[in-house]
């Protein structure tokens, strides 16, 4: 068997690539929606170094391949190693049906996906050890189905390249990575607007059509296995391939460099770039949303942010009164909708402690969640500025040194922690936060006996709250006034937490059970904080990261953002609603102005309990941008789209006036232009100041 049959799987599925990546290319030059002219040089460019891009990703990617290939052998099924193999495949087939494993840990469908899984290799083994005779056949019907995977994959990108592309004129970018999030709104999308069920079965039968040829071509793989110094060859030569791959992919994409935005996008590969969205995670606002002079842009700004001035949102913050030097604890509470509680007309009684301390708070019953993910969230309370589009600046590579929550009472002689129970690794919360000067308190800093429940997102609330108290009453001891911000983690999904702590099992892993816990954590935390002597002199701002859900009818369902919100200090802060419309970025600034702290500001966030303050609320995903304000939603969204919907309450006369949560959401009878420049201009100076790093402390 010559070196080149031993290669055939890998070579006839390059073939089979670049030749499709070829014929896309060609399809998408010609294409109604690319606007531009391509000179003779500029098309041998875009083919050569296309060629070479597809190459070299597809040597990354068949990486599956060879680990599917270099272990096929015969010798694995030879007694006694086969039944060895084949008992710990059905252990680990038991332990994942019978015992509680990190799967089961996460909850959803992942136990489900893992016991099928294993399942299905458990089976397949079996197959191929206790029936020797037809060996042969299973592993030939085996070698097809892998290779009509890896064709249908391919074809199947492929095809979805060009629908982007009939989208957007683009290749893949974070709007691909943001389907990926929302795939049940993905794919309802897809199922009404294209005809999936032709389209589908055309491409299964040209992927098995293909197969059967490369089967055909490459089936002497299976019928001459290779020894094992043949395959420790393969391995050598796939190797070196491999690290070429990686170096010269970078290579060729910086070559993308022609003036001619459609060059570089035909040039460059649709999978690399979808790389390249999700590792940066930011949409370039510029190129896909619909702008107004940039002069224009900041006028509108200045206009609603009173004292900014130049091409920025900075200006001087100054109070008539002393300055109060209270601490001060911020609880972002995961997933906690407004309609949680009883005053939104909730009738379940899962947040008993949170609805009586709202008596005793100043409640902020009309304020808006700018997203739909905790990192979004972290982004509002910490830097006060607008959702911008793609992933939220705690994810993105630049994400130090801004301007933030943190940087003002670092100003004012506090020390800054960030109080996390999981591991501030996740959802890059470590770089962010450590990069803005916070002191990072999470899951790893806590000793064994601090620890008496965790599940996946790491310790129980009860324990995150004992360890902030034993973290409060040090940093009282240094005599210095704390600003500490603490995330939850026990209102998410699997919503496991310890058992005899409320009426709800612990383990029912059910959504009610998750709220009330997170209620009951809440109020053991201030019936031990009410005992310690920092207590007087703290002040508690409690807010939800998100909603529970943001699914809904519209892009942008109102409802779906409506979080509760509160500050209680007894002595401070006298019990009342206040109940302007106002944002998730408005908390903190707010919370300034009650401690006459006087300092320059960028924020985008306003004291909204100042005369001059004008209501709104800013609510996005990844993509739709939207401002609330005169019941009008306004929607900016790629392809320079803008949308206006009309929002007429649909009331409950259960519910207080102030309480009150959904809306009808039409399209608006006569447009407001006014509205329209005023959102684009919040999300197109945002997306500024942060690019020209306007935003840094």
């Amino acid at each position: 068997m010559t070196f080149l049959r031993k290669t055939t799987p890998f070579y006839t599925l390059a073939l089979f690539y670049v030749v499709v990546s070829f014929i896309l290319r060609a399809i998408l030059i010609f294409h109604p929606i690319t606007q531009a002219s391509f000179s003779f040089l500029e098309t041998i460019k875009i083919f050569t170094l296309g060629f070479l891009s597809d190459l070299f990703i597809f040597l990354i990617a068949s990486v599956f391949l060879w680990l599917y290939l270099i272990f096929i052998s015969n010798s694995k099924y030879l007694k006694p190693y086969g039944y060895i193999l084949f008992g710990l495949f059905v252990s680990l087939l038991i332990y994942i049906k019978f015992f509680n494993t990190i799967l089961n840990e996460y909850g959803g469908v992942l136990p489900e996906i893992g016991f099928a899984f294993v399942a299905i290799k458990t089976v397949l083994f079996g197959l191929l050890l206790f029936l020797p005779k037809y060996r042969s056949k299973i592993r030939f019907w085996l070698f097809s189905f892998v290779i009509f995977l890896f064709v249908a994959i391919l074809l199947q990108i492929s095809i979805s390249e060009y629908f982007f592309w009939n989208e957007f004129g683009v290749r893949f970018n974070f709007i691909a990575v943001d389907y990926l999030v929302y795939t049940n709104e993905v794919i309802g999308n897809i199922m009404q607007s294209y005809p999936v069920i032709p389209l589908f079965s055309v491409l299964y039968s040209v992927a098995g059509i293909v197969t059967f040829f490369i089967v055909k071509k490459s089936k002497n793989y299976i019928e001459e296995i290779p020894t094992l110094s043949e395959k420790l060859k393969i391995s050598g030569f796939y190797f070196v391939l491999f690290g070429a791959s990686l170096v010269a992919i970078p290579l060729l994409s910086n070559k993308e460099n022609s003036d001619n935005i459609f060059a570089n996008e035909l040039q460059a590969n649709g999978i690399y770039k979808f790389y390249l969205a999700f590792m940066n995670s930011e949409l370039d606002y510029f190129k896909f949303y619909k702008t107004i002079p940039s002069d224009q842009a900041y006028s509108l700004i200045h206009n609603q942010i009173p004292g900014a001035q130049n091409e920025s949102t900075e200006r001087i913050i100054n109070s008539n009164s002393p300055e109060i030097r209270k601490n001060v604890v911020l609880i972002t509470i995961e997933s906690y909708s407004a309609e949680f509680m009883a005053m939104y007309g909730n009738e379940q009684k899962i947040t008993p402690f949170l609805d009586s301390l709202a008596t005793k708070s100043m409640v902020f019953s009309n304020l808006y969640a700018v997203g739909n993910r905790t990192v979004r969230g972290l982004e509002a309370v910490t830097l006060c500025i607008p959702p911008t589009a793609g992933e939220s600046v705690v994810k993105r590579e630049d994400n130090k040194n801004k301007f933030s929550t943190g940087s003002v009472f670092k100003q004012k002689g506090y020390t800054v922690k960030y109080l996390y129970g999981g591991d501030a690794f996740f959802d890059n919360m470590q770089d962010f936060f450590g990069g803005n000067g916070y002191d990072i308190v999470d899951k790893k800093t806590f000793k064994p006996n601090e620890i008496t429940f965790d599940n996946i997102w790491g310790v129980c609330d009860e324990d995150m709250y004992n360890k902030a108290i034993k973290v409060m009453d040090s940093e009282f001891k240094q005599n210095k006034p704390f600003f500490n911000h603490i995330m939850t983690v026990s209102n998410h999904r699997p919503f496991t937490y310890p058992n005899g702590k409320i009426d709800i099992p612990g383990d029912s892993k059910s959504r009610e059970g998750g709220v009330k816990y997170t209620d009951f954590a809440i109020r053991k935390f201030f019936k031990l904080a009410e005992k310690q002597p920092w207590f007087s002199n703290t002040v508690f701002v409690i807010i939800a990261d998100h909603c529970a859900s943001s699914a809904g009818k519209t892009e942008l369902p109102v409802d779906k953002y409506r979080i509760p919100a509160m500050i209680y200090s007894p002595g401070f802060v006298q019990p009342t609603h206040f109940n302007t419309l106002m944002s998730q970025i408005d908390i903190m600034p707010t919370v300034f102005g009650m401690l006459n702290f006087n300092y320059k500001s960028k924020f985008y966030g306003q004291d909204v309990l100042k005369a001059d303050y004008k209501p709104r609320a800013l609510i996005a995903t990844y993509q739709n941008l939207g401002l609330i304000k005169d019941n009008v939603l306004t929607i900016i969204s790629p392809k320079q789209e803008v949308k206006q919907l009309q929002l007429s309450l649909i009331p409950n006369p259960k519910v207080a006036i102030e309480f009150q949560l959904f809306y009808d959401q039409k399209p608006i009878a006569v447009p407001r232009k006014d509205l329209e420049n005023e959102t684009i201009s919040y999300y197109q100076t945002a997306s500024e100041m942060l690019k020209n790093k306007k935003y840094q402390k």
